[in-house]
């Protein structure tokens, strides 16, 4: 047996022959650390059972395409961010921080592919982070007991490939890759070396037969130490597990995928039987109370890929007691906020100077579509200038840095989105609301710019104080 010293990054995997205090390949600092490195011939390494995937090669022309087809998992949003659901001999790294749910959604998903999709077949899951007792405890909590899922128990990966081998399922769970060890390498479970040879093992070993494989790993506050960064150049698909503190929404986001696309986004609510799809989000998402007519509230339809969302902003713009005035956002991007704020003071003349302006998309999940910068400059007018907005008003619109309001995409979706969900007046782009003909019970208002913007929300407040007061006069 031949070994060799080297030094190696924990965040990137980038190898060096002596230490340094800064990486080369990520810049991160004190990060490598001193590791082992077995050196193997082609031959010492099949003599150990490791796995042999190679083929010879092909022409180019006469190589067979492969179709992907997609089996349903029996979860609605894990389908959904999977493009479809898993192909076989598809590797899946589901990455997050500690105590988000990527057990429980495993779990459930082995217990939902145990009765449907594999309903023949068997489905194995592995775990080196707790005992049996403690997976089939979580399984009765769960309700997902099914016949043919196996628990398994276990770290060293050459038990678990040979257990693979035995009971040949079309399912494999490794809960987590950070615990798995390699036993013909040195290192310590968890470092970069061991988790970037055991997955590739596990990779090899699947792909060979066929079978579908998740991995679980676990990411710190900086997405570093648990090595999914190293993973991701060996998966098939990598898929993000995040949520606002506190939050009981769970928001998965693939970041990879090699057989579907990468701007569908799964939902979930946490809930005490585990995680539940939750498909009408917008719904969800959105203040309770839409019936009252609140300033400083302005709703919008926003895109997740193929899934339009109600969304909800709420603005606050009052007196600053600081130096410099504060800027706080929550759920959408700071710097898009500062520049709409800017557009606004230059366009219609508000001044933001003494005012701390407070921001949030309700429901603890992040959107980046531009359609939400009219909702948004809507509501920061209506908290300034004192308007409150009818609830059944919705606005969607990018704003551009001149103040100029265009159209987003999908706008006939969008519109018939908030016809769908009951608002009765949509504030859109001026040329895009002039031939929308298909919509019932929805009114369109075009606006050019900010200004045009301001000037129908003070026609409308004055159209509804003056309801008001005519109602109040007639009872």
């Amino acid at each position: 047996m031949k070994l060799k010293t080297i030094y190696r990054c924990q965040q990137c995997g980038q190898a060096s022959p002596k230490w340094a205090g800064q990486c080369a390949g990520c810049g991160g600092w004190n990060t490598y650390v001193e590791e082992a490195e077995e050196v193997l011939t082609k031959a010492a390494a099949k003599a150990r059972g490791l796995t042999d995937f190679s083929e010879p090669p092909v022409k180019l022309s006469e190589a067979r395409a492969m179709k992907a087809e997609h089996v349903s998992t029996g979860i609605a949003e894990l389908d959904r961010a999977l493009g479809g659901g898993l192909v076989k001999g598809q590797v899946v790294l589901l990455a997050g921080p500690p105590g988000i749910g990527k057990s429980t959604l495993t779990l459930e998903t082995c217990a939902a592919l145990a009765v449907g999709a594999y309903a023949s077949g068997k489905v194995l899951y592995v775990s080196g982070e707790e005992s049996l007792a403690q997976v089939g405890s979580r399984a009765e909590r769960l309700g997902a007991r099914a016949e043919n899922v196996y628990l398994m128990s276990e770290a060293n990966l050459a038990r678990i490939i040979e257990e693979f081998r035995r009971l040949k399922p079309a399912f494999l769970v490794i809960d987590s890759i950070q615990t798995v060890y390699h036993p013909d390498f040195v290192g310590s479970p968890g470092s970069v070396g061991q988790i970037r040879e055991c997955a590739s093992e596990l990779l090899k070993t699947v792909k060979a037969s066929g079978a579908a494989l998740f991995l679980l790993g676990h990411v710190t506050k900086e997405g570093s130490l648990a090595g999914p960064k190293v993973l991701e150049h060996i998966v098939d698909t990598v898929l993000y597990f995040d949520a606002e503190k506190n939050n009981v929404f769970r928001v998965l986001r693939p970041h990879k995928n090699r057989f579907g696309s990468v701007d569908e986004t799964g939902i979930f609510e946490m809930t005490s039987k585990g995680l539940r799809s939750v498909e009408d989000a917008g719904l969800m998402l959105a203040d309770a109370g839409r019936d009252r007519t609140i300033a400083g509230r302005a709703f919008s339809v926003a895109f997740e890929g193929a899934r339009p969302m109600l969304a909800e902003i709420q603005a606050l713009a009052a007196r600053s007691y600081l130096p410099y005035p504060r800027r706080t956002v929550t759920g959408f991007d700071l710097n898009r906020a500062q520049m709409l704020i800017a557009a606004l003071e230059k366009n219609i003349g508000l001044r933001f100077d003494e005012m701390d302006v407070f921001a949030s998309l309700q429901g603890g999940i992040r959107m980046k579509d531009p359609a939400l910068d009219l909702a948004f400059c809507a509501a920061l007018i209506s908290s300034v200038k004192d308007i409150p907005l009818p609830p059944d008003c919705v606005f969607m619109g990018e704003v551009g840095i001149l103040a100029q309001v265009s159209s987003p995409g999908f706008l006939d979706r969008r519109l018939a989105e908030a016809e769908r969900l009951g608002f009765r007046t949509a504030f859109v782009p001026w040329m895009a609301g002039k031939d929308e003909k298909r919509l019932k019970t929805l009114r369109v208002e075009a606006v050019r710019d900010t200004g045009g913007l301001y000037a129908a929300m003070t026609k409308l407040n004055t159209a509804a104080a003056a309801g008001a007061k005519k109602n109040k006069e007639n009872s």
